[in-house]
């Protein structure tokens, strides 16, 4: 009966991410990135400079510019990272690496554009807290016509917080990282569901489920205090020890690029599966750096929306910041990090790939390696269960036309997704996650490439501001 439902999961992911969604994604960071001129690469150190400031202005908005980045990166920055790479290296091999980075590249003019739309479309509830994203710029960009469009988007948004990113996946990968470390022979075992599992499993499940309930009851604005504290920390925490990998292991790092190069495009496979090697390599590639950056997905700017900031160009170039600092510095530690050591060719899976590169990486004995990898993973988790909560809870107020008693309930059902997350598998869970991620990029992404030029406009208005200062 697994096996079936198994089945069943894997043919609809290779149906929803398959050659029309790749090209779909590739095309409108095409697009957008010959409209706004390359803007994701001439006006990056003034996003930079921009982070730096961490202004607040205007009088619409939650949190600072800041805040809004690190809800967005709190969600982006999370299994993906570390179990998303290395599954994508594993079934594409190393040159998925090279795909996640192209998509991530045109991803940022998409990131850019998508959250510029959630500001300039923002609306402000009853109580005056701040909704929006691409359901109200779908609604109001696009017209009254499309709000089945808008719905779609949100009913997916749902699903994939319930059922994707926020919960299984990120709690698979948290308890997965505690019982490779205290347990990992199973020789300590509860029976439960009517299967075994390791009392290490059980007791991280608890106590996640409680700190993720003791923060999300909150809401946002505790979601992004406790964001803004931990996710600048956790980053650092997780590129120090890749780079401290990189360096020990310098002199092998010619040999990855361009085997990851080879690989992207099909040629180290056996003769006639140069094409088929490659279209998996772009496939997991680009899925997986989706998945982990979320870029043309739409969470980012529900994230966006509640920004304090007048001018929507500028939070597009503070959010945009965030695909290059997920894929273009993080994914591309652990990628390469797992290149360099040869774990993505070992039969590994999952978690294990990434702990067996830093054991072989870094000077320091197996335990502590899988220590300070199983305190990155659990901070990375953590935080992306609380920005999928908020996501998906807008979503959520949108659907039901501003329900909140209906918001405060799906809470409890999240949570209690949280409980249940460490017993999924790990494939069923990975596979539901990548078919929720993709029906929800569809109508963003038509969305993003019809309002294209009200991006183009707010993007000149805005740089035309900045000349006369």
């Amino acid at each position: 009966m697994l096996e079936a439902i198994s089945n069943v999961l894997t043919t609809v992911d290779d149906l929803v991410w398959g050659i029309p969604l790749i090209v779909l994604i590739l095309s409108a960071g095409i697009f957008l990135t010959i409209r706004l001129k390359g803007l994701q690469i001439m006006k990056l150190p003034h996003a930079i400079r921009l982070i730096r400031a961490n202004e607040k202005s205007g009088e619409h908005g939650e949190v600072s510019s800041f805040a809004a980045l690190c809800t967005a990166l709190s969600a982006t920055i999370g299994t993906g990272n570390i179990v998303g790479v290395a599954t994508a290296l594993v079934a594409g091999g190393p040159g998925a690496l090279l795909w996640m980075w192209i998509a991530a590249l045109l991803g940022t003019a998409t990131k850019y554009s998508e959250c510029l739309l959630a500001v300039k479309y923002r609306v402000v509830a009853k109580d005056g807290h701040i909704i929006g994203g691409p359901f109200y710029y779908i609604e109001k960009g696009m017209g009254e016509k499309w709000k089945w469009l808008a719905k779609i988007f949100a009913f997916f948004g749902v699903g994939v917080g319930l059922f994707g990113i926020g919960t299984f996946t990120q709690v698979n990968g948290i308890t997965s990282a505690v019982k490779n470390f205290f347990d990992p022979d199973s020789t300590t075992t509860i029976h439960l569901f009517g299967m075994d599992y390791s009392i290490a499993v059980v007791i991280a499940g608890i106590i996640l489920t409680i700190c993720v309930a003791l923060v999300i009851i909150g809401g946002l604005k505790r979601i992004s205090t406790v964001a803004s504290v931990i996710v600048p920390f956790m980053a650092v925490l997780y590129v120090v020890a890749a780079l401290v990998i990189l360096i020990c292991n310098i002199t092998k790092i010619p040999a990855a690029i361009v085997l990851i190069v080879q690989s992207a495009f099909g040629l180290k496979a056996a003769a006639g599966g140069m094409m088929g090697a490659m279209i998996v390599a772009m496939q997991k590639g680009i899925a997986r750096g989706i998945f982990s950056n979320e870029a043309g997905l739409g969470s980012a700017p529900i994230a966006a929306a509640a920004a304090q900031v007048q001018e929507p160009a500028k939070q597009g170039l503070v959010s945009m910041m965030g695909t290059i600092i997920d894929t273009l510095v993080i994914c591309t530690m652990t990628g390469l990090s797992i290149v360099i050591t040869g774990t993505w060719d070992m039969g590994l899976e999952g978690v294990a790939v990434t702990t067996r590169a830093f054991q072989l990486g870094l000077p320091l004995p197996d335990m502590v390696c899988s220590f300070i990898l199983m305190v990155c993973l659990i901070f990375f988790a953590f935080t992306t269960i609380l920005g999928w909560d908020y996501y998906s809870e807008k979503c959520l107020e949108y659907l039901s036309g501003g329900n909140m008693k209906l918001v405060k309930g799906y809470r409890w059902v999240y949570i209690l997704a949280i409980f249940i997350g460490p017993f999924m598998t790990v494939k069923a869970v990975w596979t539901i996650a990548d078919i929720f991620n993709g029906l929800m990029a569809i109508p963003n992404l038509i969305a993003v490439i019809a309002l294209s030029g009200v991006v183009v406009a707010e993007t000149k208005d805005y740089l035309d501001s900045l000349k006369k200062k």
